[in-house]
This record gives C-alpha cells, sequence and structure tokens, in this order.
C-alpha cells in the first residue's frame, strides 16, 4: 500500500513538472504544425503508441495521451519535452508539435508522428 502511494506521489509530481512546460511551450510557437485527414482520436492513439516504441525511443520511450478542455487530445512524454495537441478540423485534424530543442530526439518523435498523419 505504502509503494503505491508513493508512486502516486512521484506521477503526480512529474505530471506537475510536465504540465509547466508545456503551458510555457504553448505561450510559443509549435516546432511544426501539420495536418491530417484523420479524427483526432485515431491520430492522438497512433502517435500514443508509437512514441512507446522502446526500439526506437529506448528508455525515454513513453506515450501519454489526455482529452483536452477543447475537445482535442494532448499526446506526451514522461518529462513534457515532446508533446503534440490534436485539435479537430473539419473533418481532418491539427497537430501542433512541441519540442524544447531541435535535436535528434526531437526530429524522431516528427517521424514517428508524421507516420500517423
Amino acid at each position: 500500500m505504502f509503494k503505491m502511494v508513493i508512486g502516486a506521489l512521484v506521477l503526480a509530481a512529474l505530471a506537475g513538472c510536465a504540465g509547466s512546460k508545456m503551458k510555457e511551450a504553448r505561450a510559443g510557437s509549435p516546432y511544426k504544425t501539420l495536418a491530417s485527414d484523420k479524427a483526432t482520436l485515431v491520430v492522438a492513439q497512433c502517435i500514443q503508441f508509437g512514441w512507446q516504441d522502446e526500439r526506437v525511443f529506448g528508455v525515454d520511450a513513453g506515450g501519454f495521451k489526455e482529452a483536452t478542455e477543447a475537445g482535442g487530445y494532448t499526446v506526451y512524454t514522461t518529462a513534457g519535452d515532446y508533446f503534440v495537441d490534436i485539435q479537430s478540423t473539419g473533418a481532418g485534424s491539427t497537430v501542433k508539435y512541441y519540442a524544447v530543442e531541435d535535436n535528434m530526439p526531437a526530429k524522431r518523435r516528427l517521424a514517428a508522428l508524421a507516420t500517423c498523419l
């Protein structure tokens, strides 16, 4: 029981850090804005699954999906260094990808999400 409580507290702390980092990133411009003909949920699930691939991302593999108040989804990594906001646009979706810096991990995440469009 104690381990479960500690685990929940650690996850809550990480979510708080990731949330503030994501809020700060949204105040600026996305790393890349993309469009898809697919529904938001389909795109979000695909990105989440792709980002969880340990063969590609190793120990950094992680993808979490949350519904947004605006009716879309956010898919993000554990620390929130990489995330996408997916919003409905007509019959398709707009995908805004945010990355902490322009480096190889950012490019790998972008390549993985591009296969979902």
